[in-house]
């Protein structure tokens, strides 16, 4: 059974927008997150260490607005990133190698 998409609008301390996310994010749900993203025009962290699952079409969207994301994302998602390239053109916080921290 998937986990629910959540998505959960806020802004950070410093005042920049803020979406945590949670649960999975596929091709049956993709279409909300796109929407939250093309809510706003300015630099949006996203935080998706509540992410249980991340699909192509959920990277498709993230790569769409790269240019204006900050990720924040657990260990499980760090391969997903790296290989799809998406954290070559983001900031991502919360990457793990085995070197230490990366971002």
């Amino acid at each position: 059974m998937t986990t629910p998409l959540t998505l959960t609008p806020g802004r950070s301390p410093d005042g920049t927008d803020r979406l945590a996310v949670s649960g999975e994010i596929d091709m049956s749900n993709v279409g909300d997150l796109a929407e939250a993203l093309d809510s706003g025009s300015g630099p949006l962290v996203v935080d998706l260490t509540g992410v249980e699952y991340l699909d192509s079409a959920g990277l498709s969207v993230l790569f769409a607005h790269a240019e204006r994301l900050e990720l924040i994302v657990p260990p499980l998602l760090g391969p997903v990133l790296s290989v799809s390239g998406l954290a070559d053109l983001v900031t991502v916080r919360g990457l793990e190698t085995r070197d230490g921290p990366q971002c």
